[in-house]
């Protein structure tokens, strides 16, 4: 997986197509239902958005229902903590995404990270932890950047930490 330096031509091209507008009406309907499909059939061997960026699938508690909702997300691998940033960019969609209030209302959910099961708890990044952690995400995946400058709510980070 290439970083902000030194990105193949692949991966500079997907960043330019995510950063689109065009990428931000389609994808949030299609990405999330390919993943949770193939994610599924392999029994939590893939997921196909990771080939892109990492991600987990996270499990939360509804905010309002209390059922569980299963969402597919990219995520920032901290692999020196032991733990993953979690990022409610909604692609640059005006909105926070509804799995950001489930974890709000209930911080303890499980993600499957690389087919295994793992229970965590959420917290929401705030003042100069989440500046710093808001600088790593940029230089992760530099596309982060535009969806925040298409929006005028702040773009909620969450680190994950196990249970």
């Amino acid at each position: 997986m290439a970083t902000a330096t030194g990105a193949s031509a692949g991966v500079k091209l997907i960043r330019k197509v995510s950063s689109t507008r065009a990428f931000a009406r389609v994808a949030p309907h299609v990405i999330p239902a390919m993943d949770r499909a193939v994610h599924r059939l392999t029994k939590g061997k893939v997921l196909l958005s990771a080939r892109m960026l990492p991600g987990v699938i996270l499990t939360a508690r509804g905010a309002r229902t209390g059922l569980p909702r299963a969402t597919p997300l990219a995520c920032m691998p901290e692999p020196e903590a032991g733990t993953w940033i979690l990022i409610g960019s909604n692609f640059g969609r005006p909105g926070h995404p509804a799995w950001t209030g489930n974890l709000l209302a209930h911080p303890d959910a499980d993600i499957n990270w690389q087919g295994r099961d793992i229970p965590v708890r959420a917290r929401l990044l705030a003042g100069e932890e989440r500046a710093r952690a808001w600088r790593a995400v940029l230089g992760f995946w530099p596309p982060y950047a535009t969806y925040q400058q298409r929006i005028e709510r702040e773009i909620r980070l969450f680190r994950i930490e196990r249970r």
